[in-house]
């Protein structure tokens, strides 16, 4: 069986629904390693009964999937485990209350980031879909990095110039011409880093 993937983007309404219900939650953190119902019970001190229904829940919508069935006391032991190491709900699964970019001007403003990101989501989420579906491998690239800037007027300085390269080397790649070519959406921001609590000032 092929190893559990590391992520799952979830589109649908109903998958991220059950990933905000407690106990389903749970019960996928403890599905990170293969296991039954019987064992699952053991482990949460929780009736098998109860659990066996919100399995059945999970596996409908894809959340949890099935390893191997057992024989065990005159019965089959079904073992299962979460489909993903971890799960991020795409913005599709919100519908018509998903943000857009396009709503908003302000590129300099915290929603307006936030909205180009949820827009990553819903894309990558669904050129995912398409790239299995096609056995092929999706073409992405990430760069994650922090600089640590003296004042705003730094902060400025640094927006332009980053903004600055990277139209130049947007300029000197682009190319309309070539019928096999393809498009690729670019993202770039920043914010400031998120200190751990033992960090924070008073």
């Amino acid at each position: 069986m092929p190893a559990t993937a590391p992520l799952d983007l979830v589109q649908r309404p109903a998958a991220a629904g059950l990933l905000l219900h407690p106990l389903r939650r749970r019960l996928l953190e403890a599905l990170r390693e293969p296991n039954s119902a019987v064992g699952l019970a053991r482990r949460m001190r929780l009736p098998r009964q109860q659990l066996n229904y919100h399995l059945r829940t999970l596996e409908q919508e894809g959340l949890v999937e099935l390893v191997e069935e057992r024989p065990r006391r005159g019965c089959t032991e079904r073992v299962l485990r979460a489909s993903a190491r971890a799960y991020v709900v795409a913005p599709q699964a919100l519908g018509g209350l998903a943000a857009d970019p396009a709503q908003l001007q302000d590129r300099f403003s915290a929603d307006f980031q936030a909205a180009l990101a949820a827009r990553v989501l819903r894309e990558l989420a669904t050129l995912r879909e398409r790239a299995a579906a096609a056995g092929k491998k999706l073409p992405t690239f990430t760069l994650d990095a922090e600089v640590r800037l003296a004042s705003a007027a730094a902060l400025r300085a640094f927006t332009e110039e980053l903004a600055g390269a990277v139209a130049t080397v947007v300029a000197r790649h682009h190319d309309e011409r070539t019928p096999a070519g393809r498009r690729f959406r670019l993202f770039l921001g920043s914010h400031p880093v998120l200190k751990k609590p033992s960090e924070a000032k008073p």
